[in-house]
């Protein structure tokens, strides 16, 4: 199991929303970075990343801070928020990160999810977020009426890397995430799945690795972080700590 770190940028900030909520904002760094560099010199080999403001926008807002954090961090980075064409995604590739995260547009347009798989294999995530069962777009600012089942039925997944689960009611509230809805998404994905939404102390990390799910790529955590819930260092412990009892 992997750890991601999550960082979201918003006019050029590190911040968090709450439940994707863009008008419940908290900043917690102005220089996204130097706070990549110095989750790097803790330990970390992956960074989460999204550009909140792409998210809403469909178009690069922040793609110079996330290509200097690509560049001079020394770490993986995946990335998503906006990523709507075959040229934003090589623009960002091209960059210096690794993999690249869509959602909206995937969804609105799964043929789109397969010309990208087909150019970039290997190097796409896919991202579903769900608010009551449903799957959002627009970041997070619109429902569908698709399940997670429903859409991965007919999605073209070969050469997709992983998929990126979020329960948006679990994101940003520091109340553990959703085990029984990740469990049903990690029994019926055919990709590797990474959870995302609610990590919120050392014991979710845990109860994680008690899923013991083969399919369990890894983890994003971000708030827990930023509020002091546990530091990167006990994090990437609790996640070695599983990799070694497989």
């Amino acid at each position: 199991m992997i750890l991601f770190p999550a960082i979201d940028i918003k006019d050029g900030k590190v911040v968090r929303l709450t439940q994707g909520d863009y008008n419940q904002v908290t900043e917690y760094n102005e220089n996204p970075v130097k706070h990549a560099s110095e989750w790097a010199k803790k330990g970390t080999r992956w960074l989460h990343i999204v550009d909140l403001d792409a998210a809403k926008a469909g178009a690069p807002v922040n793609r110079d801070i996330i290509a200097a954090i690509a560049k001079t961090s020394g770490l993986k980075v995946q990335v998503g928020g906006g990523i709507r064409s075959l040229e934003m995604a090589a623009d960002y590739l091209e960059s210096g990160v690794s993999r690249v995260i869509v959602g909206t547009r995937a969804v609105e347009d799964p043929l789109f999810l397969g010309e990208l798989s087909e150019n970039f294999p290997g190097q796409v995530a896919l991202g579903l977020d769900t608010k009551d069962g449903k799957i959002a777009v627009q970041g997070w600012t619109e429902s569908t009426d698709l399940t997670v089942q429903e859409f991965l039925n007919e999605a073209p997944l070969k050469n997709i890397a992983c998929l990126i689960f979020t329960d948006i009611a679990k994101d940003g509230m520091l109340q553990g995430p959703n085990l029984k809805a990740l469990k049903a998404v990690l029994e019926i994905s055919p990709i590797p799945v990474i959870a995302s939404g609610g990590i919120s102390q050392i014991k979710d990390l845990q109860d994680l690795r008690v899923l013991n799910h083969h399919n369990l790529l890894g983890v994003i955590v971000g708030k827990a972080l930023y509020e002091g819930c546990f530091t990167l260092e006990e994090a990437i412990e609790a996640i070695e700590a599983a990799s070694r009892e497989k």
